[in-house]
């Protein structure tokens, strides 16, 4: 009802400013008229930003709030997309004929390690999965060579490749002799303890020119990129992606949540 004797009042104005005009304007300049008559004030955008700002101020928690928010947002996003990577990609992940292996070959569990030969972080981490096979033969490493550190890590990855096709029966041992050396690895130090292990170095020489090599590489760091992972080591096990040296104890609980579902991924 009041809207209603606004728009009366309103329209009335109109017409007695006509009046004092002495015009009588035509129906498109009444409705002119009335619409700037009714049309709201501008808005202050500096009255509404101050206002903004007073309440952030004091209520500052509303950004922590915020912020959390979108953290839980981008970390969901994330689950989801590499969720499907994985699933898409379950071959190239956990059955590679171009990945070592740690551990039974046949074991039933399969944890899967990016790892570079020159990461402090992937020697330490070494140790959980020596730990873990030789504990369990029901569980088994792959590990996904990611040279990531710089042109000798390169040089060293290009190595093991090489060895792991000539000689794969042996390949733990040179993945755990290289991983698990004081001095920093590249081509000369791998080179040394695969022919420590009995390869021929011209053999082995002439697989480093193979082009698979190169090729594996772009497609684990494609993988990698879709699965959000840039640092060494990092994990796959089942559907979960797991970040850093986080121990033993973590890699068994994950181990133990596939034992719940009775497969090797869940």
């Amino acid at each position: 009802m009041r809207k209603f004797l606004g728009f009366s009042v309103g329209r009335f104005a109109v017409a007695a400013a006509i009046l004092v005009l002495g015009s009588v304007p035509g129906p498109q300049s009444v409705i002119a008229a009335e619409t700037a008559a009714n049309a709201p004030a501008p808005i202050d955008r500096a009255a509404i930003e101050a206002i903004i700002r007073d309440y952030l101020l004091s209520n500052p928690e509303v950004l922590l709030e915020a912020q959390a928010a979108l953290e839980a947002k981008q970390k969901e996003e994330q689950r989801v997309a590499q969720l499907e990577t994985i699933r898409n990609a379950n071959e190239h992940i956990f059955s590679s004929e171009h990945d070592g292996i740690y551990g039974n070959p046949e074991a039933k569990y399969t944890l899967v390690e990016f790892f570079d030969y020159n990461c402090g972080y992937c020697k330490r981490a070494m140790g959980d999965m020596l730990a873990m096979t030789e504990a369990n033969p029901d569980v088994r490493f792959v590990l996904k060579e990611f040279p990531i550190l710089g042109p000798d890590s390169m040089k060293a990855h290009v190595v093991s490749m090489a060895f792991h096709k000539l000689m794969p029966e042996k390949y733990g041992e040179f993945h755990a002799e290289l991983l698990g050396g004081a001095a920093k690895a590249d081509e000369d130090s791998a080179m040394q303890i695969a022919l420590s292990l009995g390869a021929d170095e011209a053999a082995l020489r002439e697989a480093m020119k193979a082009p698979t090599i190169n090729e594996t590489f772009s497609q684990t760091y494609e993988l990698a990129n879709q699965l959000g992972i840039s640092g060494t080591p990092s994990y796959v096990v089942g559907e979960e992606v797991i970040y850093g040296a986080l121990g033993r104890q973590v890699l068994e609980e994950k181990v133990a949540n596939l034992g719940q579902c009775g497969e090797a991924t869940c």
